[in-house]
């Protein structure tokens, strides 16, 4: 892990910890946002950690599983770490879905904190 650039390895292991606690447990994971953070699910904007913590535990299913199939990291001017996840998930007993997810981490106070979250499944074939 040393021989890896700073941001990937901070992406690595933020990455991972929002996916455990969002298949495992959707209440926790306002600990990774701070008020101010935003998040735009399938068309909806959310401002906020009460709001985004509310969307993500009223999500309509029982059970997820998700299998992340790439990553793409990269570091912004200003510090940030700018993050795209393609993956599936499945959702109860529904057949497997593809997504896209995009974060935005910042490092504030020391802590590293998510500021702004795309997702969009991706259902549309254009070929």
């Amino acid at each position: 892990m040393g021989d890896q650039p700073i941001w990937e390895q901070i992406r690595s292991s933020l990455i991972q910890h929002y996916y455990q606690l969002f298949d495992n447990d959707r209440t926790q994971l306002d600990t990774m946002s701070i008020d101010a953070s935003c998040l735009t699910w399938e068309g909806q904007q959310f401002q906020g950690k009460a709001a985004i913590a509310g969307k993500l535990s009223s999500l309509p299913f029982q059970k997820i599983q998700q299998s992340l199939m790439a990553q793409d990291h990269q570091p912004t001017p200003d510090s940030c770490i700018i993050s795209m996840v393609v993956g599936q998930l499945t959702v109860d007993e529904d057949p497997i879905m593809r997504f896209h997810q995009m974060f935005l981490l910042k490092n504030i106070n020391d802590a590293w904190a998510c500021t702004s979250a795309v997702f969009r499944l991706a259902l549309h074939d254009f070929g």
